[in-house]
């Protein structure tokens, strides 16, 4: 007689789930920026112009909170290893944060597929707009020198993605 076994694979995990579809949605508002400023900044350097985003990002904790002057303006920051590796782990820590808000959120408000995916959006906007205007000029405002319709369409990708990553954590048992 055959035994039947049944295989978890660890993405079986919900959390798991979630913490990976998290990292990957951040990744890819992370790389659009990149990218965006890339193609804006192409002639004052490519790498410069393409690690911008994250060198931007890790000016608060290399002295730049709060400074506007951190960076000189009209020109890209260098491209320090230093700051790259601390400004992806800023970014990744992010999204990682308000992915878990989010999947908070969308658990309690959006039953169907659409919903969550829909409302992953419009929460990527939400969150652009309270650290483009609130945080941002605050707390790190060399930041507001990327582009802000790139950097909005990143937001969106990005709640487009935990929209995504959602769905996913509800079907972990469906299959």
């Amino acid at each position: 007689m055959a035994t039947l076994t049944h295989t978890h694979s660890t993405l079986d995990r919900p959390a798991v789930r979630f913490v990976v579809g998290a990292l990957i949605a951040g990744m890819v508002y992370g790389m659009w920026t990149m990218m965006v400023e890339t193609v804006l900044h192409a002639g004052q350097g490519i790498v410069q112009a393409f690690f911008s985003p994250v060198v931007y990002i890790a000016a608060t904790v290399l002295g730049g909170f709060g400074n506007p002057n951190f960076y000189p303006a009209g020109q890209l920051p260098p491209a320090d290893p230093v700051a790259i590796v601390l400004g992806l782990m800023g970014h990744m820590m992010n999204s990682l944060i308000f992915g878990v808000m989010f999947l908070w959120l969308v658990d309690r408000f959006a039953d169907a597929d659409k919903a969550r995916v829909l409302a992953g959006l419009v929460y990527g906007a939400i969150v652009f707009g309270v650290m483009w205007y609130l945080v941002t000029p605050v707390v790190d405002p060399v930041m507001t020198r990327v582009n802000y319709l790139g950097f909005l369409a990143g937001h969106m990708m990005y709640g487009i993605g935990l929209g995504l990553t959602a769905n996913w954590v509800r079907h972990v048992h469906t299959h």
